[in-house]
């Protein structure tokens, strides 16, 4: 019975740790979202990729193409500028954990190996971004909408991971969007792929 006292209570010190880490970056990211319309955009563009590709008038089709392609090249110049606003980030509190579950104080007690700089993907992201939002390989307009769709999901998936862990981001990427993450993975640009493989591993 004392056993059994011991380890509730213990299951609740660590489920109230979790929350305040959690809800201690989720605030922090929050604070760096807060000035821009990442989101709302990034939720535009998925939303109007299905409509574009769903619409059968050729004419209606080129126009919702050209209101995309605006909301694409917005998205990127901001998501460059969110990137170097993030650059301003203590170095403790970019740290990550590359486990897939949390863990209690983690950053501070994980070797180096087992944490990757968030600041360093967000930058990575910026760059897979803005060069699809370019269409930098030439892609055919669906291709390039699949590959955007991809990266911004990508991307969604970092800011998870930072605020919780990998299996809960990976969870809301599969129940949210339908798509897992390998297969988001395999979608990005090569370019976003190897360098995010670099930092946040396999």
């Amino acid at each position: 019975m004392e056993i059994l006292l011991v380890l509730i209570v213990l299951a609740a010190g660590l489920y109230v740790l979790k929350q305040r880490e959690q809800q201690r970056r989720i605030a922090l990211l929050g604070r760096y979202l807060g000035t821009y319309q990442i989101e709302r955009q990034m939720e535009q563009l998925l939303d109007g990729y299905l409509r574009w590709l769903g619409e059968n008038d050729p004419e209606r089709r080129r126009q919702i193409r050209g209101i995309l392609s605006g909301v694409e090249q917005s998205l990127a110049q901001q998501f460059a500028r969110f990137a170097a606003d993030v650059q301003r980030m203590e170095a403790p509190l970019a740290q990550v954990s590359r486990l897939p579950l949390w863990l209690p104080f983690a950053q501070p007690l994980l070797p180096a190996r087992r944490l990757f700089d968030v600041r360093r993907v967000f930058a990575v992201h910026a760059r897979g971004i803005e060069a699809v939002a370019a269409n930098a390989a030439q892609l055919d307009p669906k291709a390039q909408a699949y590959m955007m769709s991809a990266e911004l999901l990508l991307m969604q998936h970092t800011c998870h991971w930072f605020c919780r862990s990998k299996a809960v981001a990976s969870a809301r990427l599969l129940v949210r969007h339908q798509t897992p993450y390998v297969q988001v993975l395999d979608s990005v640009s090569r370019a976003t792929r190897t360098d995010y493989l670099a930092l946040v591993g396999r």
